[in-house]
């Protein structure tokens, strides 16, 4: 791979010299700003040999750097040993932004900055425009892709069939849905809309796809007025069922290629584009008036409708069941040897395709054993696995899609004994985890005014972690899904009831171990008073919480029963699915903890996730 890697520098500096352009810059994205992208759109991967979710690689004729975040600090730096890139860690003292860094190498003069105009977004190409601008004379290309020309080998753009997502699972009919959007625009002073998010296009279609690994969505663009819509995707998408199904709710089809030749058409048409998502030559097309605003789809879609919640408990509950066979099943084969991460990965898929209605994972399984779970986003391959041993942490986060619903869950599981320090750290992500869920808040407060109520335990330590503490979950959609975040950077999005996000606190020492555990919640309503509507989190996943690593007397009372009835439900809402040995595990994991232990009765013993004793 790095000898493929240095290749492929070294033939985009070629076409670099060729065209003029001095340097060239991949971001992680697609003409739809996805954050998992078909094979076709992985330039950045391709160029770099970084197959993380996120990055930004730039290629200078002469250096080649690449930016990510904390979750990928050290697979990244492994990837790219060997190659021509530097890793840049984002968010890091010292790091220079993309811009920085080519004021820095490429000195005085005029400079040429090469990107696809296609893969980013108009307000991300903006925002470089405008911070290279004090930086030299600078000037961007965005009209090439040099992917065209080098990339040889390079995989067409999925083709798959487009499959309906029946009102039964939706809640809402596309008629309606559209009606919807049609009103929000006007609201906004436009008359249109041009819809390049695949999870928007999807839900507002009721259509889902397999396009992109472990998102059910399909490539294409949506076009709404006032009084049409037009699906842009590929004919050989769209089967019989679907062009019926498009047919009653009024929606009209025509090639993919095509969105740009129509959006040119529009010279009348007041037309809003979100800058954040449409990519930039397309945002540019418009002979019309663009209306530049966030497109109102995400705010309607991240708020469930009785139908789709439903659907999410009912996921839950089997989602749940394969976690407790899995878990059950662990036990017993930590004892008797032999598994490794992988394995493990394929032994819960492998459950989770047994409950009905799984349609894949929701995300590659992050089963990360001993210093590996220190790793954020580690995904064991062939050639990083390592066994497990009765000791230690094994970090594991995993879920599925399932027809009615998305699952995100986090469990670290004690696999025999730990260090005092595993023990304290490990209870001090749980008290994170149980204090945000325990919280209570005002109607339309944002993530970013609640995620410190979950850094608080960690914060006391001096301990923290880099990555949001929750995200949004889409509905048979994708399993991040925004506008709201709970992070600590400033996301003003605002909650409601009817949301779900995930509550996954953790913390990672590096060359050690990690602990992080999440469950996905829905926003619910708690009361109203003088001073406004105020609202509470219900969890909606269903899976026991490892009481053996707990330090108890760490725990607050409230803490401890907010664990124990949390433990309750998992109990009575799985119960009535098991039987035999794991209906018992079951019950002895969901075993309600007091105030007695001493930290050493609760480090004694261990073993997949069995219930601690009072």
């Amino acid at each position: 791979m790095r000898n493929d890697v240095n290749c492929r520098v070294a033939a985009l500096r070629l076409w670099m010299r060729q065209k003029g352009i001095d340097a060239f810059i991949f971001p992680s994205t697609d003409p739809h700003n996805g954050e998992y992208v078909p094979d076709h759109w992985k330039g950045r991967e391709w160029i770099s040999g970084f197959d993380g979710s996120a990055g930004t690689a730039v290629v200078t004729a002469e250096k080649a750097a690449l930016w990510t975040d904390s979750r990928y600090f050290i697979a990244a730096e492994e990837k790219l040993r060997g190659t021509p890139f530097v890793l840049m860690r984002e968010r890091i003292a010292g790091t220079p932004s993309v811009a920085q860094w080519l004021a820095d190498v490429l000195g005085t003069g005029s400079h040429r900055v090469g990107l696809d105009g296609m893969v980013w977004a108009a307000a991300s190409a903006e925002a470089l425009r405008q911070e290279l601008r004090p930086l030299g004379d600078f000037s961007l290309v965005t009209g090439h892709d040099p992917l065209e020309e080098i990339w040889t080998d390079r995989p067409p753009i999925p083709q798959h069939p487009i499959v309906v997502h029946p009102v039964a699972y939706a809640g809402e009919t596309v008629s309606s849905k559209l009606e919807r959007v049609r009103e929000a625009i006007r609201a906004l002073h436009a008359d249109a809309i041009l819809v390049t998010a695949l999870d928007d296009i999807a839900w507002t279609l009721n259509l889902r796809g397999t396009d992109v690994h472990c998102n059910p969505v399909f490539v294409a663009y949506l076009l709404v007025t006032q009084e049409n819509a037009v699906l842009f995707t590929d004919p050989e998408k769209i089967t019989p069922e679907v062009s019926n199904h498009l047919r009653e709710a009024g929606v009209a089809t025509d090639g993919y290629e095509q969105v740009g030749t129509v959006l040119a058409s529009l010279t009348k048409e007041r037309i809003l584009l979100d800058p954040m998502v449409v990519n930039q030559r397309l945002f540019g097309t418009p002979a019309s008036e663009v209306v530049a605003s966030p497109s109102p789809i995400p705010a309607m879609k991240s708020v469930k409708n009785e139908v789709e919640i439903s659907g999410y408990r009912n996921a839950m509950e089997r989602d749940g069941v394969a976690m407790v066979k899995f878990l059950c099943w662990l036990e017993k084969a930590i004892k008797r040897g032999g598994e490794s991460e992988v394995s493990i990965d394929r032994k819960l898929t492998a459950l989770r395709a047994e409950q009905k209605g799984f349609r894949g994972l929701s995300f590659d399984t992050i089963a990360g054993y001993g210093a590996h779970g220190a790793i954020v986003h580690y995904e064991a391959t062939e050639e990083s696995d390592i066994p497990l041993q009765p000791e230690g942490l094994l970090l594991l986060d995993s879920g599925a899609q399932y027809v009615d619903g998305t699952t995100d869950i986090t469990r670290t599981i004690a696999l025999g004994p730990l260090s005092d320090y595993q023990r304290k750290v490990y209870t001090l992500v749980l008290k994170g985890h149980i204090r945000l869920q325990m919280l209570k808040f005002p109607e339309g407060a944002c993530g970013s005014q609640l995620d410190a109520i979950a850094r608080s335990p960690l914060w006391e330590e001096g301990l923290n972690f880099l990555h949001g503490t929750g995200h949004g979950v889409g509905s048979y959609l994708n399993v991040h899904e925004g506008p709201h975040q709970i992070r600590m950077e400033w996301k003003p999005a605002p909650l409601y009831a009817g949301m779900t996000v995930t509550d996954e606190p953790g913390i990672y020492i590096e060359g050690e171990f990690g602990v992080r555990i999440e469950n996905t919640l829905l926003i619910t309503p708690y009361r109203t008073t003088a001073f406004g509507s105020f609202l509470q989190f219900e969890p909606l996943t269903l899976c026991p919480i490892d009481t053996t690593p707990i330090i108890t007397e760490l725990l607050s009372d409230e803490e401890r029963a907010w664990l124990n009835a949390y433990h309750q439900t998992v109990a009575d809402r799985l119960s009535p699915h098991l039987e035999g040995e794991e209906l018992e595990w079951l019950r002895k994991a969901t075993k309600g903890i007091g105030g007695c232990h001493s930290s050493l009765e609760a480090g004694a013993g261990g073993g997949a996730g069995a219930g601690a004793d009072d």
